[in-house]
């Protein structure tokens, strides 16, 4: 028998005799996201934020993610996103998104976090035209996975 063979029937007698581990069904699972955007004059800006939860048998699993966008035709337009895992479950996302042109500004920043059975998003957003009262607005979503 070649090497080459020889190798082959060895990986394939390794594949076969590997045991394959199943995914778990979730008990409980839930997701939450916000979003939002502002603009005003020539400034733009929007963020979102989601996180999902699946409580198994073997414990809770989370996922998280975020991210926003801001422009302007003459200003300064900025993003920043930071997420923290702290421990496991635990997770926090935030981003900003902001965008100033003089005087005239839009700015959007979500808010989301998974905290065991707990997951909340909340997004503000703000837009401004000096000499004009600013425009604001607040979502915010939570929902608490139920008991086995």
């Amino acid at each position: 028998m070649k090497p080459i063979h020889l190798i082959a029937a060895a990986s394939v007698a390794l594949l076969a005799s590997t045991s394959v581990g199943l995914a778990e069904e979730c008990n409980a699972a839930g997701t939450v996201g916000t979003a939002g955007s502002a603009s005003a004059g020539g400034t733009s800006a929007s963020s979102v934020g989601t996180a999902g939860a699946c409580r198994t048998d073997g414990g809770t699993t989370s996922s998280i993610g975020s991210g926003g966008s801001a422009a302007t035709t003459d200003g300064k337009a900025q993003s920043k996103t930071h997420i923290n895992d702290n421990n496991g479950d635990k997770l926090k996302a935030q981003t900003k998104a902001q965008a100033v042109d003089k005087g005239t500004f839009s700015k959007s920043r979500t808010k989301t976090s998974t905290d065991g059975d707990t997951l909340q998003s909340t997004t503000r957003t703000m837009s401004h035209v000096p000499g004009e009262k600013p425009v604001k607005s607040t979502t915010t979503k939570k929902i608490i996975l139920p008991e086995q």
